[in-house]
C-alpha cells in the first residue's frame, strides 16, 4: 500500500516506526499507512490516566483546532511510546530544524471527535518536515489508521515526560515486600511469613 503524498517514506527519509502491541513491541523500518483523519494543527498533546490507583485506565488526548480524540491504551503501550520517542529524539541529527512544517492541509474536518480503543501505534519520524507522526489503529482496520497525529519535537518530548510521569503515578509499593500497597491498608506477605519472593507481582497500574 502506498503512503499518502508526502508521508514519511524509507529510503528518502530516516523513518524508525514503533509497532506497540499489548505482547510485543517491534522496532523496524516500514511506510506509513493511510489515514483516516490527521490532526496537523495540534494544540495539546497529552497522556492522561483515568480511576483510582490500581484501577486505572489510559489514554492519549489530543486536540487540534476544533477537533479531539481520545486514543485508550495499555499502560505498557503509554510507557514504550515514551521510550521511542526518546530513543529517536536522541538519535536525530545536531543540526535539526526544529521547528517543522506542518501539511495543515490535510487537518480533519472541524468537530472531528474520536474516542477509541488503540490495538496498534506506529511513530515515525519525517525528517523532511521535521516532524513525528503517531498513528493509531483499531481492531476494525488495521491497514488505515483511525487518526494521525503530527507533533513538532517539542510536543512530543512535553508529552514523553507527561506519560513518564503518568506511568509512575500508580500504588505506592511496599518497601519489604515490592507489592502495591492500597490506600485501605496492606498486608505484608514479607512480615506475615507467607511471601514468596520469586513470585512477586508485576508493576500495578
Amino acid at each position: 500500500m502506498a503512503p499518502p503524498d508526502g508521508a514519511a517514506q524509507e529510503g528518502s527519509t530516516w523513518v524508525p516506526n514503533l509497532r506497540l502491541r499489548r505482547r510485543a513491541t517491534r522496532i523496524y523500518r516500514t511506510t506509513m499507512a493511510e489515514a483516516k483523519n490527521e490532526f496537523t494543527r495540534i494544540s495539546s498533546l497529552r497522556a492522561e490516566s483515568v480511576g483510582e490507583p490500581g484501577k486505572r485506565t489510559f489514554r492519549v488526548v489530543v486536540n487540534s483546532e476544533s477537533s479531539s480524540a481520545s486514543v485508550w491504551l495499555e499502560k505498557e503501550q503509554l510507557f514504550q511510546l515514551a521510550l521511542a520517542i526518546q530513543q529517536i529524539v536522541a538519535n536525530l541529527p545536531d543540526d535539526r530544524d526544529t521547528e517543522g512544517s506542518f501539511p495543515t492541509d490535510r487537518e480533519a474536518d472541524p468537530l472531528t471527535n474520536l474516542d477509541f480503543k488503540a490495538t496498534k501505534l506506529v511513530l515515525g519520524h519525517d525528517g523532511e518536515r521535521s516532524l513525528f507522526i503517531l498513528d493509531a489503529h483499531d481492531p476494525e482496520d488495521e491497514d488505515v489508521a483511525v487518526i494521525r497525529v503530527w507533533a513538532s519535537e517539542q510536543q512530543v518530548q512535553e508529552f514523553s515526560e507527561e506519560a513518564m510521569r503518568v506511568c509512575a503515578a500508580g500504588r505506592p509499593h511496599c518497601p519489604l515486600c515490592g507489592r502495591p500497597m492500597d490506600p485501605s491498608g496492606h498486608r505484608c506477605a514479607r512480615t506475615n511469613g507467607t511471601a514468596d519472593l520469586t513470585q512477586l507481582e508485576p508493576l500495578d497500574q
